[in-house]
């Protein structure tokens, strides 16, 4: 089927915290959702079946709960109710933007999901009902080539968004389309955790995601495009991954992912907006598995000279490290219960840092959640403090294989190589306990090869 992902700059508020009236909040967001018809228009033009807005896309970001308030729209977060918003606006007030959204759709045949702020009135008789008498949730919108409203979604894993709440339940949702079957949806930080991305995926087999994100880049391991292959890998899923742009703020990254392409945008030089049109195989069935392919070991030769360990920041946690010196080697670095290997050999010698870190432990900056990684990365310089700094650029061509005694089965394989472009692993897999990834040679200069586990019972 043919997916279509657009990066949007967002054109936003100049004072988001200050309280305006409905009629200016429609303005701005008009604004939005002018380029969001173009776009849908040149797609459509493309033979896009369906696509994909950002997160933010159309009210943008940093406002209080009070000051957001004119941009939510009503949504009835319903099954039960089947509503065409383009046929039938006067269901509903206060459904300005879903209007748009149902007619864009509608026009041009195209399935169409966004992401936009809403409400809901609560009872006091609900525990959870905010003292302000209404729910607040940052919500995805699917409307189907017919204009009408076929899934909405609340973001569980708010990032400190506090102009929104938590639904009390986590949704699940999915919808059906004629070319492709089901889809499902999450938002941005959800990717992070089970709730409900993972448990989605697995309990009603889900094989493509529609991704709203607006998602701050951080090397080396969360890059959005190197996490967003990362999922559609260990997943064996499709996953059309829609980001805002705004190089200042680090946000940039959008593509459509199947486990073995990736159609991928970044740039954080120029601004504006990108349309990534792409056709890409319906996934259908389970991809094998064959993981028989054998795992090297590393050796109990060479215990005499033992590169010296160290300790480096990286992503905010405290990583165990070893330096990745010599044109070939074998190297292990351990951290609590999880130990780290590496074979390697590179083409040339460069006169470049690498390390091999490990960290496995409780991650507590900007959220909280368990991880357990085995990092090979590129440091920022040639002193052991500079490893875990972000890079964009590397020249050294390595072939490696990186393995560890990972105590989840939640793993996500990045590479990630220069000039922040992607490439794909060799083989991965389980093998004696051990999950591995290994690539001979990279197709440029690597920035950083790690397996990044989520353990998500110690969260």
């Amino acid at each position: 089927y043919v997916a279509a992902v657009y990066e949007h700059e967002s054109i936003l508020s100049p004072n988001p915290t200050v309280l305006v009236d409905r009629q200016s909040a429609l303005e701005l967001m008009g604004r939005n959702l002018d380029i969001y018809e173009e776009q849908v228009v040149a797609a459509a033009r493309q033979g896009a079946q369906i696509i994909v807005f950002p997160e933010d896309g159309i009210h943008g970001f940093n406002f209080t709960r009070s000051s957001i308030y004119p941009y939510l729209d009503f949504v009835l977060h319903s099954r039960s109710v089947k509503w065409n918003p383009c046929r039938e606006p006067y269901l509903f007030n206060d459904t300005e933007v879903l209007q748009r959204l149902s007619c864009m759709a509608l026009k041009n045949k195209i399935f169409l999901v966004a992401n936009l702020g809403t409400k809901q009135p609560c009872e006091y008789t609900d525990p959870h009902c905010p003292t302000d008498g209404r729910y607040q949730f940052n919500t995805n919108v699917a409307f189907n080539d017919d204009g009408v409203l076929v899934a909405t979604y609340r973001k569980h894993n708010l990032y400190f968004e506090y102009a929104f709440d938590t639904p009390p339940e986590p949704d699940y949702e999915v919808f059906d389309t004629p070319f492709a079957g089901k889809f499902g949806m999450f938002t941005c930080f959800d990717i992070l955790f089970f709730e409900p991305a993972v448990n989605l995926i697995r309990r009603y087999n889900v094989k493509q995601v529609v991704y709203p994100t607006a998602w701050m880049n951080q090397l080396p391991l969360l890059s959005a495009v190197e996490f967003q292959q990362a999922f559609a890998t260990a997943f064996k899923v499709n996953i059309l991954a829609a980001n805002i742009h705004h190089p200042t703020l680090g946000m940039t990254g959008s593509g459509i992912y199947t486990p073995v392409k990736s159609f991928i945008y970044h740039n954080m030089e120029s601004y504006g907006g990108k349309l990534i049109v792409a056709e890409i195989p319906v996934i259908t069935i389970d991809y094998e598995n064959n993981l028989e392919k054998t795992a090297g070991r590393a050796s109990e030769k060479g215990k005499e000279q033992l590169p010296p360990l160290f300790y480096a920041e990286m992503m905010y946690d405290n990583f165990t490290l070893v330096p990745v010196w010599g044109q070939k080697g074998e190297l292990q670095v351990c951290a609590n219960t999880l130990c780290c290997y590496l074979n390697y050999r590179r083409a040339v010698l460069t006169d470049e840092l690498y390390a091999l870190g490990v960290f496995d432990g409780l991650h507590t900056v900007h959220g909280t959640y368990y991880v357990q990684a085995c990092a090979l990365v590129k440091c920022g310089g040639l002193s052991f403090s500079t490893c875990g700094q972000e890079v964009t650029d590397a020249t050294a061509l390595i072939d490696f294989q990186l393995w560890g005694n990972m105590s989840t089965p939640y793993i996500f394989p990045l590479l990630l190589t220069s000039g922040i472009t992607l490439d794909f692993a060799d083989d991965m897999g389980w093998k004696n306990n051990h999950y591995y990834i290994s690539k001979n040679r990279t197709s440029s200069g690597l920035l950083t090869a790690a397996l990044y586990g989520r353990w998500y019972e110690k969260d």
